[in-house]
């Protein structure tokens, strides 16, 4: 038994409908998956998870957080997707998105590039957390760039010429808030960081697992916070951050999988 922690939809930045993720996870074999969208859980909402009986789906999200020099992402599992604080906190989340394209977009126009941002909400279709590749594809499409990384390279990447910053919650704002909402903060790709200091400042901050196995991790990383997580009691996570991305590892679901034995210590 598989499984695969770590997924995006069309709610957010993911290529596939929630429905089309939950064909494909039944095809590739999988018997857990966890929905884990940018800042929403309009995909959870959309496939009515709870009704779904051939897969077991763990709702779930996935938080940037605010630090000044680290990119720091925060996974919740088992949330309570109707909570009233977490969805008061999304709604504002997503507002902050959504002027927050519409700055870039004038930047890149002021650069020269000329894009409209009803053209960009029209690419991201049914995307409740509108973010910088919806804005990468309009450019492409325009004949600026043939690919999404040439476009963040130039463009779009922390402290590029059209770069805008959006709103942040701090790592223990996003802690309590998925505590609150009755459920496990998770530390994503612990690797990506780039300062386990910072991975241990947040665990002492409250994290209650870290995402161990991630496609970008290492053999020698893998170990590492197998042994973190093991002196700090957490929880061990894992998935694919899939996004269904044509030249994105893994292409397809149920390449990069996890053992559901750790889905199950994660539901207790």
């Amino acid at each position: 038994m598989t499984a695969d922690l770590h997924i995006h939809t069309t709610a957010s930045d993911g290529h596939l409908s929630p429905q089309e993720i939950l064909k494909q996870a039944i095809e590739a074999g999988l018997s857990y998956i966890a929905i884990t969208d940018h800042d929403t859980v309009d995909g959870l909402l959309e496939l009515n998870y709870t009704k779904v009986t051939t897969i077991g789906i763990i709702p779930g999200i996935e938080f940037s957080t605010d630090l000044p020099t680290n990119e720091v992402h925060i996974l919740g599992y088992q949330i309570d997707i109707n909570n009233f604080e977490l969805r008061n906190h999304l709604e504002v989340l997503v507002t902050h998105r959504r002027n927050r394209i519409k700055e870039m977009v004038e930047k890149l126009n002021h650069l020269g590039y000329n894009i409209d941002y009803l053209r960009v909400l029209e690419i991201a279709q049914q995307a409740t957390s509108i973010g910088r590749p919806h804005l990468a594809k309009a450019l492409i499409e325009k004949g600026y760039f043939s690919n999404v990384s040439d476009v963040f390279t130039r463009l779009l990447d922390k402290n590029g010429p059209a770069y805008v910053p959006h709103y942040k919650l701090t790592p223990l704002q996003v802690i309590n808030l998925i505590k609150r909402a009755g459920g496990i903060p998770v530390l994503a790709h612990p690797g990506l960081i780039g300062d386990d200091n910072i991975v241990r400042d947040l665990i002492a901050t409250g994290i209650l697992g870290l995402e161990v196995y991630h496609p970008t991790h290492t053999e020698f990383q893998v170990e590492k916070y197998l042994n973190i997580a093991t002196d700090h009691q957490l929880l061990v996570t894992g998935g694919s951050d899939f996004h269904a991305v044509p030249t994105r590892f893994p292409e397809k679901l149920g390449v990069f999988t996890i053992s559901a034995s750790l889905v199950k210590k994660l539901q207790k």
